[in-house]
């Protein structure tokens, strides 16, 4: 009996999170054949602030994990994106490339959370939830992560998992990272994201739309609000309609961003139905952690994937496919560290994953923190919107470098500049 406890709280590795991070985490490492414990602090389904709209790269990140995205399957598909702003309409497909399917998907973040930690299940890995992790276990003599504690279940059973690698996938507060010593760097961008559902005849829309400009048009004169606004079908007889604001802007920390959003959505077409008597759920609203604002993504035995490490992209506030192929990323490394013979040269394997990860994003993170600093200036961000929808050239070179979807060799002249360009910036 001893025995069977001792195994079921062992494993070759633990995940702590099955957000979209850590449930790919925990796929790809029990697809190679590693004894998995993916930690989960509440239960499924469970609610989580989103967009709720995945890019190509996230769509790809699916297809690698074996989901069924089909429609029969409830997934909606879009085309591209639908960008409002400066008096202008300009509807862009998603870009034809190798590297990426050419179609994005939607679909609720309590469910989509859920399917791929029932996909990382099925490949193998242990998932436990309603499992609260607490403090991380350290060697006494080398301060490295040997496991964790929690509490577990409804009755709050003090539990002890043990593991030589873990991998903190718990989101932007990161409690494990934090106490490990790993704070965030307040020199990065930081957003907000607020959101809510409405029930309205919008609800199939085959282009996600993106709101450049939010406009309050209840005073005596119209305000131009900081930040942009999103409006996603969800196919089901709803939209979600949110807003995102980056902390560049001077309003960051002055307005109610509950209170904007209501002020945007009041400013609608009333036929679209976006009024209080047709909201089906709360506002809510949760960080958006970016390029790269908690270092260093390993130490000590701790990887860190996802929002945890700051993975989401600086230039449009995408999360999910990041937080995915940070995953992914982890886990190779986990993988080919696991096969070596020796300690040191475990330890060797692991040292690459930061070095991996600053090779993969680290140029266009940093393209990144100079956009936002730009566009944090509303004059910039007017004059932008007003010139550059007038240019639908323009304006599909902005969508390839904002979403990041390019191919690495052998792309369009586009594909080149930007790539150029992450080539030549720090990667920092």
């Amino acid at each position: 009996m001893a025995e069977t406890a001792a195994s079921e709280h062992h494993a070759d590795v633990i995940v702590v999170g099955a957000g979209p991070a850590g449930s790919t985490t925990a796929y790809h490492l029990a697809q190679a054949g590693l004894d998995v414990l993916l930690l989960e602090k509440t239960a499924f389904p469970r609610e989580k602030v989103c967009g709720d709209g995945l890019t190509p790269r996230a769509t790809k990140q699916l297809v690698a994990m074996g989901i069924d995205i089909s429609e029969e399957a409830g997934w909606l598909r879009n085309k591209g994106l639908r960008i409002v702003g400066g008096g202008h309409r300009l509807q862009l497909d998603w870009p034809e490339l190798a590297s990426y399917p050419d179609y994005g998907l939607v679909r609720r973040r309590d469910d989509f959370d859920e399917q791929l930690a029932r996909q990382a299940e099925k490949a193998g890995a242990r998932l436990f939830e309603r499992c609260n992790v607490g403090a991380p276990v350290l060697d006494e003599r080398t301060g490295v992560i040997t496991g964790v504690t929690a509490k577990l279940g409804e009755e709050k059973k003090p539990v002890t998992f043990h593991a030589p690698v873990v991998v903190a996938a718990d989101g932007n507060s990161s409690r494990l990272s934090l106490a490990m010593g790993l704070h965030r760097d307040d020199k990065r961008p930081m957003g907000v994201a607020v959101r809510t559902y409405f029930t309205s005849p919008r609800h199939e829309d085959d282009y996600l739309e993106s709101w450049l400009e939010l406009w309050d048009r209840r005073g005596p004169e119209d305000r131009l609000l900081p930040g942009y606004g999103w409006i996603f079908g969800m196919g089901d007889g709803t939209s979600n309609v949110g807003l995102g604001i980056l902390n560049s802007s001077s309003a960051f920390k002055e307005l109610d961003w509950r209170e904007v959003l209501k002020a945007w959505c009041a400013s609608m077409p009333e036929e679209w139905g976006y009024t209080p008597e047709n909201m089906t759920g709360p506002i809510r609203g949760a960080a958006l952690p970016m390029a790269f604002n908690r270092q260093p993504h390993y130490t000590r035995g701790l990887l860190l994937v996802g929002d945890s490490g700051g993975l989401v992209n600086p230039f449009n506030g995408e999360g999910i496919a990041y937080a995915m192929e940070s995953g992914q990323i982890a886990a190779e490394v986990i993988t080919q560290a696991h096969a070596r013979r020796t300690p040191a040269q475990r330890e060797m394997a692991l040292r690459t994953y930061p070095k991996v990860l600053k090779e993969t994003y680290g140029g266009y993170y940093t393209l990144g923190r100079a956009f936002v600093k730009l566009i944090g200036n509303p004059k910039v961000m007017k004059l932008a919107t007003e010139r550059g929808l007038t240019h639908p050239v323009l304006m599909r070179f902005t969508l390839k470098l904002l979403a990041n979807l390019t191919d690495p060799a052998g792309g369009d002249a586009m594909d080149r500049v930007i790539n150029g360009l992450t080539k030549v910036a720090p990667r920092a």
